[in-house]
């Protein structure tokens, strides 16, 4: 043992006593465990370090971060979408992100896997929002609100399998439109149908086509086929599958898969297969299966008036009656209707295959569900597709090479001379409090050359310049960023000249 001073023995006796026992023996065995304690702390203390050079910096999937060039593209979008919506006297609705599980259970059917429930933190099981229809209708029946014309925007998640390219997420945005309330028939509906023609054509993007059809009439025509009651969903899964892959591998799922006899699956092909007007409409009146079903009829004869409303319009060239449309939602009582992009062979190389862009139907039963009485209040409303749409247009600036601003900044305020920082301040202040939107650079003294060439960069339109001789003089210079044009402006008349250049731009 190495020979140590007395100050060190004493210590080294101390601690050495700590693990005496009565009986004077030393307990190596707790020497060693105190020793292992230690080593483990260190070792938590250390671990988070050691990992983090392997965390890998991502958003989960299914999400994304939008940065502020895609952010714009994106407000501009909602800006449109909701002023449609508010031409036609919706008002604004906000629902909670999450709601009680037991409210969005049992309401998409099939669907209802897709739900992200949420960790029992106080009590309460919750699930995030699947769709922004749902909780609408918990809001009219806890509110006991019997008419309403609503428009909400808000994110929605769903847990499944995302496709990235086609502009699928599991968070994403919906933007929906509304009418609850007892009315004549189809007129709400129709007016539906407008909105979607208005904003698709608002957009610009291309050419499309509402598909239509009715629960009812697709419900009678799975009866007069003889399809079991039974498996009316599962068929009409199978059904809203065909925009997506061919007749015979639909057919293929609802013979191999679900159990349907041949003879019936063909039955259905002849009708699904079927879309066209007004026409079609009355072909299906005189079809010797169909026209003996009530609920068919039904729907057939509220088909009719609405075309009728959609003439009136003038949107009936963008409508298409089609017995293939199903959509999947359980909560869909009447009409239904999906929105699609036509493309030429060309634009279909060139473009994303998106799916529908916009759809929507008729849910009279879905209030009735939350309230104790049962109380029904007929809704019927649309969802704009916001993220197909932003993938589109995304895609076609990109092509075309644009350059998206991303700040609305009106006028830069600059100085080509030192310690003007205050006089830069008190100028920004004045056009603030104008209304103006203006900027400056946060250095004390700025070069000349660097402030132009950010207004250049920022698509900044015009310049406020002051030094010396404008202060003396009591002007301010005003630049044209574009033609490179400088007036002297009397600081007092400042404001008003660069608004109305601003008004005349």
């Amino acid at each position: 043992m190495p020979s140590f001073g007395l100050r060190h023995r004493r210590a080294w006796a101390s601690l050495f006593s700590r693990f005496l026992r009565p009986s004077g023996l030393v307990c190596i065995r707790e020497v060693h465990f105190h020793s292992q304690v230690s080593e483990e702390v260190l070792t938590s203390q250390l671990k988070p370090h050691q990992e983090k050079s392997n965390f890998i910096i991502k958003t989960p999937k299914g999400t994304r971060d939008l940065s502020p060039q895609q952010m714009v593209i994106r407000e501009k979008i909602l800006d449109m979408v909701v002023g449609c919506f508010k031409r036609h006297g919706a008002k604004r609705l906000d629902t909670p992100a999450f709601e009680l599980k037991e409210m969005l259970t049992e309401k998409y059917g099939e669907d209802s896997g897709l739900i992200y429930d949420l960790k029992d933190q106080g009590g309460e099981l919750l699930s995030l929002r699947y769709d922004l229809t749902v909780p609408f209708a918990r809001y009219l029946a806890m509110n006991k609100v019997k008419r309403m014309k609503r428009y909400h925007v808000g994110k929605v998640w769903r847990r499944e399998s995302p496709t990235i390219v086609q502009g699928r997420y599991r968070e994403f945005c919906q933007c929906d439109f509304d009418i609850a309330g007892q009315f004549d028939p189809m007129i709400p509906d129709a007016e539906c149908l407008k909105i979607m023609c208005e904003i698709l054509s608002g957009l610009q993007l291309g050419d499309f086509l509402i598909k239509v059809n009715d629960r009812r009439i697709l419900d009678g025509m799975l009866a007069v086929c003889g399809v079991p009651e039974s498996k009316f969903h599962a068929i009409c899964s199978s059904i809203d599958k065909l925009d997506k892959i061919s007749w015979n591998d639909v057919r293929h799922e609802m013979v191999a898969k679900k159990g349907l006899a041949p003879e019936v699956a063909d039955r259905i092909g002849d009708y699904v297969q079927c879309h066209g007007g007004v026409s079609l409409i009355e072909e299906m009146f005189q079809d010797s299966r169909l026209s003996q079903n009530k609920q068919a009829l039904e729907g057939l004869g509220d088909l009719k008036l609405l075309f009728e409303y959609l003439t009136l319009f003038g949107i009936a060239e963008k409508i298409s009656f089609d017995l293939s449309l199903a959509r999947g939602l359980d909560y869909y009582t009447g009409v239904i209707y999906e929105a699609v992009l036509l493309q030429t062979p060309a634009q279909a190389e060139e473009s994303l295959n998106v799916g529908s862009v916009a759809a929507g139907g008729r849910y009279d039963g879905l209030v009735g569900m939350f309230d104790p009485k049962g109380h029904k209040v007929p809704c019927v409303g649309l969802s704009i597709g916001v993220e197909r749409i932003f993938a589109i247009l995304e895609q076609r600036i990109k092509t075309s090479g644009q350059k998206i601003r991303t700040t609305e900044t009106q006028v830069f305020v600059a100085t080509p001379q030192k310690n003007f920082l205050h006089e830069r301040l008190k100028l920004i202040s004045e056009l603030w409090g104008a209304g103006i939107k203006a900027e400056l650079l946060y250095k004390n003294n700025p070069k000349l050359l660097t402030q132009l060439h950010y207004c250049e960069h920022m698509g900044i339109p015009l310049v406020v310049i002051i030094g010396e001789q404008e202060l003396k003089d009591g002007v301010i210079k005003l630049r044209s960023v574009v033609s490179r044009e400088e007036v002297a402006i009397k600081r007092e008349n400042l404001v008003a000249e660069i608004q109305k250049r601003l008004s005349e731009s």
